[in-house]
């Protein structure tokens, strides 16, 4: 994503409904999509958020039949957002809804999918909703969880609120980075330990009252900024300099990650499984692993223990069978057992299941920006191994149904017996973008110097 413009919405219609923005051909001239809301259909949607359910229910929910004049259905309440849409917005931040029923959740999630779809029908929708309900996957929403505490307690919740998240709603969720009500227990550590965290979720956002705390660096300039809720943060924690470069490093490590992540993304579309995921979901005959709520998996080769304790100086840690390598240090440690390891604040324990192939970029400062150096490609020797690398042009609809001339799908294969990579095209792949694309090959560990492989759409070898 590379927005510059997300809008921010509430007070969705409390009985908002509708299975489809589109009328049916058959209806009337004046039953098709308006271009703008009337001051009538304006005022009775604003005034239906305060009835209940009851009161509010229309056609087209429970199976009735669907009335497209009502000022409740979502044709008419997109309607209300198309001339701001038009300015240019990329997005939509639907806020609130606590007080919907679940059919209006839902119907919120279908509105902000199709609507913007009505206006730009080859442009991706994107929104991040406060509530949604089973079926909000359809809809590619994202969904965040909610205006939380900053406390400790809160974050070491949210490993589990996450992982439950990816399993029973939508892959994509996020929360608040350090929790969206100030309270005395956030500080620079706990920022920074939910900063660390939030890196490896899908939504990666820091958002908050206090908002000037939510900037790495506002925890460096003795002052709180602008007082938008409370001050309960203490201010002699607003000259803590460790915030800024340890929050620069995981940072950058995600934007380094991208080719990793987009691919996890794809994945999910495709099959539904989370990008945070459950050990069990890839261990299911470990018994220690199917406990774990504190600890997860980022894709299937990424281990991740977020620290969530205060002046936490040790993170226990369960690592499944097989080996294991430290991402920060490159040492192996043999798995299905607990270890100890040591964190100072600048770690979060993060490790790599052998025969992973992790692809690589240069940091960026925006998704967009073009980068001049190759994907590096690193091969974490030990067993065998494989990973599918996906990219697109990251915003049309191209990617359904193949017509994105920018589509790559490569397969890499890694056998650890003869040290040979192997790179070829998967069959969803229909030509190579730009005729090449370059690689920088190194296995982790070991001294020697990467090596540069250009892909051109053929099988090709490479023996490190």
């Amino acid at each position: 994503m590379n927005f510059k413009i997300v809008f921010h919405v509430n007070r969705a219609p409390r009985n908002l409904f509708g299975t489809a923005i589109t009328p049916p051909q058959n209806l009337s001239k004046e039953s098709q999509p308006l271009t703008r809301p009337s001051a009538s259909a304006k005022a009775t949607a604003d005034k239906s958020a305060t009835l209940s359910p009851s009161e509010g229910e229309r056609p087209g929910v429970r199976g009735l039949p669907e009335d497209f004049d009502s000022p409740l259905h979502i044709r008419n309440y997109w309607a209300r957002h198309r001339e701001t849409f038009a300015l240019g917005v990329d997005g939509w931040w639907p806020d609130d809804g606590d007080e919907l029923p679940l059919e209006a959740r839902l119907t919120r999630h279908r509105c902000y999918y199709e609507g913007p779809l009505q206006d730009r029908p080859n442009v991706r929708p994107w929104s991040l909703h406060r509530t949604g309900y089973a079926g909000s996957q359809r809809y590619g929403g994202w969904i965040w969880s909610g205006d939380i505490d900053g406390k400790w307690e809160t974050l070491a919740a949210h490993l589990s609120i996450g992982l439950n998240h990816g399993l029973s709603l939508t892959p994509f969720w996020g929360s608040d980075t350090g929790g969206f009500y100030p309270t005395r227990e956030l500080t620079g550590e706990l920022y920074t330990r939910w900063f660390q965290f939030s890196a490896f979720c899908p939504s990666f956002r820091s958002h908050g009252r206090t908002w000037h705390l939510r900037l790495p660096w506002g925890w460096n300039t003795g002052e709180y900024g602008p007082i938008e809720n409370n001050q309960n943060v203490d201010r002699s924690e607003l000259h803590n300099a460790e915030v800024e470069p340890i929050c620069r490093k995981y940072l950058e490590l995600r934007y380094r990650l991208l080719p990793y992540n987009y691919s996890l993304a794809r994945q999910a579309c495709d099959t539904g499984l989370p990008m945070m995921r459950a050990l069990w979901l890839h261990y299911p005959d470990d018994a220690e692993a199917v406990k774990l709520g504190s600890e997860y998996l980022w894709g299937r080769d990424l281990l991740v223990a977020p620290v969530v304790e205060k002046g936490a100086r040790a993170r226990r840690v369960y690592l499944p069978e097989g080996t294991w390598y430290d991402w920060w240090t490159g040492k192996t440690v043999e798995g299905r057992r607990w270890i100890e390891r040591p964190v100072d604040l600048a770690t979060l324990p993060l490790y790599v299941r052998a025969g992973a192939i992790i692809p690589l970029e240069p940091v960026r400062q925006y998704t967009a920006q073009p980068v001049n150096e190759p994907t590096t490609l690193r091969v974490y020797s030990g067993t065998n191994g494989a990973f599918t690398l996906y990219d697109d042009d990251g915003h049309s609809l191209g990617y359904r149904d193949g017509s994105d001339l920018k589509t790559v799908w490569i397969r890499f294969r890694w056998d650890d017996s003869t040290r040979r990579l192997t790179l070829e095209p998967d069959e969803r792949m229909k030509q190579c973008p730009d005729g090449v694309r370059v690689f920088s090959v190194e296995v982790a560990g070991r001294d020697a110097n990467s090596r540069r492989v250009e892909f051109r759409g053929e099988r090709i070898e490479v023996e490190l």
